[in-house]
């Protein structure tokens, strides 16, 4: 093999055996789900470099051997390009296929003639027989599994899906250190800290439609105790969370904030009840009433946190 194709060879093992492992093991140490290519491209990145090497290098090694032959076909007298290389293709293409050459053509010659154009008795090619057997034993085995036998389909397969997410679900939470934050367990936060959080998330997010005191601009007035989907730490969330009105109402933050983040900016629009904005909208929406005390308390500790 030429001196070139072996140092090239040489060359892109040893960038491939010494640096691609430690990129792979780094990228793969970062992440819980290293193998999720949405989520994790760098890894996959790795991967397909990996492939990339070994095709080069298969590459470089057949050009280096078709080389060595080409220079042996002219040391011995034959000419290299009068080789057929893909004689094997070829032979293959015409067992699957049963097609004959041009010059055979006479021999399945039809006698129809319309205007000049002849027609030609071709057989079907066997790949064609072959899956058009395939295809009739696969709808018989469907017809009696789903028709005939009531098998598994895809509505039970939801079905079995749905329950298992939420036995998932179930032992997460009795297992998770970490409370897991949804609608139902949802409660004010009154921390300096998740309040402070809140703040930030809410003068990000929320203040160019609600204005930073809660008075409300494009959006309704937070400070009021009239609300369009429902007051409350349960319906502020879930609201914040699913968005509002379909059309009119604004984005779900759901996919944009995690389930604390929500938790922590509901609170911190919870603490605006009862403040004085400057410029307060007019109320929207029905007056929400919460009969319980204790969320009366909880509200009045997040206010004094505020402050």
């Amino acid at each position: 093999m030429p001196k070139n194709y072996t140092r090239v060879q040489s060359a892109i093992s040893f960038l491939f055996i010494f640096l691609t492992p430690f990129a792979l093991a780094k990228a793969i140490s970062s992440y819980a789900n290293p193998y999720n290519i949405l989520e994790n491209p760098l890894v996959w990145l790795g991967i397909i470099a990996f492939g990339l090497v070994v095709l080069a290098k298969e590459a470089l090694t057949i050009i280096g051997v078709k080389k060595i032959e080409a220079a042996a076909m002219i040391k011995a007298g034959i000419n290299p390009e009068e080789v057929d290389h893909l004689a094997w293709a070829r032979t293959l293409i015409s067992k699957w296929t049963k097609a004959k050459a041009v010059e055979e053509e006479a021999e399945i010659i039809l006698d129809h003639n319309y205007d000049g154009i002849r027609e030609l008795d071709n057989t079907l090619p066997p790949w064609w027989v072959g899956l058009f057997y395939a295809s009739i034993i696969f709808a018989v085995v469907y017809l009696v599994r789903f028709e005939v036998l009531d098998g598994y389909t895809q509505v039970m397969e939801y079905e079995e899906s749905v329950a298992l997410a939420k036995r998932e679900l179930a032992a997460y939470k009795s297992t998770s250190k970490e409370a897991v934050i949804d609608a139902e367990s949802v409660t004010i936060l009154t921390s300096e800290s998740d309040l402070k959080r809140g703040k930030a998330i809410y003068k990000l997010n929320c203040a160019a439609c609600h204005i930073a005191d809660g008075g409300g601009g494009i959006g309704p007035n937070l400070t009021d105790k009239y609300w369009i989907l429902g007051g409350g730490i349960k319906n502020v969330f879930t609201t914040i969370t699913n968005g509002g009105r379909d059309g009119k109402g604004m984005v779900a933050w759901g996919k944009t904030l995690k389930p604390k983040d929500i938790q922590k900016v509901a609170s911190y629009i919870m603490a605006f009840q009862g403040t004085t904005p400057a410029n307060p909208k007019a109320a929207q929406g029905e007056l929400f009433k919460d009969e319980s005390a204790a969320v009366e308390e909880v509200i009045t500790q997040a206010k004094d946190s505020v402050q």
